[in-house]
């Protein structure tokens, strides 16, 4: 009686536990549906059928306007400037964070440097402060440097922004490979460059891919920083679908302003999608302790 009711238990839990994770897929995947359908619609067809019903002639024509036609102001080029634009301040704002992280990491873990504990904690410590607070310094540094408004003003940014949670992640994933490796690399007399770049760097690819997907989500989706510091001829992807979206001139394109948000969010999902496996292996390895 006792192992009856204790599977019975077990399979009430079960249920529960499954019927909370049905209900959480459908909290995220039902609004994704509503602006995939919508974007497939026309103006006609989203008046006059349910946000979740399926388009009677599913078209195309709001996602090739929302890409070269739909107007941000006076701009009418759509948010395909913007996609080159974050392309542009996404690649040199994830390749340069991973490499300074890596190697900070590589130096706090391994060499501990003198004031090693110390620079640690301050990194740590920039991480907890919000952005906001740095927003102003910032900017008025780097238009006195005369960098203000352009691309190498907002991936500084993101350098700067992006260094206490690379060089964590690095400094974890160093500590946890065998410092056995290292010690006998360095009785051969191995230096600094050597050791990082031929025994360390291929050990990491794994906790590379996470911070890569860490870091191109983030710099893709930022708004606020490019906003305020890309300027008007680097602004990124986020920025533009804001000014679509808030256009308020003529009648409101809700096919559009989907379609120009599903676009906007592509690059995150095909870079989290596509190296997922990576991202998983670097978790299990120890990457976030």
């Amino acid at each position: 009686m006792t192992r009856r009711r204790l599977m019975r238990r077990l399979d009430v839990g079960r249920l529960g536990l499954v019927a909370f994770l049905l209900l959480s897929a459908l909290f995220f995947v039902l609004p994704l549906w509503a602006m995939v359908v919508t974007s497939l619609k026309d103006m006609d067809q989203i008046r006059a059928s349910s946000p979740l019903a399926w388009p009677d002639a599913p078209t195309l024509q709001a996602w090739r306007a929302a890409w070269s036609e739909a107007c941000a102001g006076v701009d009418c080029g759509g948010v395909r400037s913007g996609f080159w634009n974050s392309v542009a301040i996404a690649l040199p704002s994830t390749l340069l964070p991973i490499g300074v992280g890596a190697l900070n990491g590589y130096a706090l873990s391994y060499w501990q440097p003198r004031g090693a504990g110390w620079l640690f904690g301050a990194l740590l410590l920039g991480g907890f402060l919000p952005v906001q607070v740095m927003i102003y310094p910032l900017v008025k540094t780097l238009a006195a440097a005369g960098l203000f408004g352009t691309l190498p003003a907002i991936v500084v940014v993101h350098l700067v922004f992006s260094m206490p949670v690379m060089t964590l992640l690095f400094r974890n994933h160093f500590l946890s490979l065998p410092r056995e490796l290292f010690l006998a690399a360095r009785v051969d007399g191995t230096g600094f460059w050597r050791v990082f770049v031929q025994l360390m760097l291929p050990m990491s690819l794994p906790i590379m891919v996470v911070a890569g997907i860490i870091q191109v989500t983030g710099v893709w989706n930022d708004y606020l920083l490019g906003l305020v510091f890309a300027g008007p001829d680097w602004q990124p992807m986020t920025v533009q679908l804001n000014n679509i979206v808030n256009t308020s001139t003529g009648e409101r394109r809700y096919d559009l302003n989907m379609a120009a948000t599903l676009l906007t969010s592509l690059v995150p999902l095909l870079v989290y999608f596509g190296s997922g496996r990576w991202f998983v292996r670097g978790i299990a390895a120890g990457a976030v302790k």
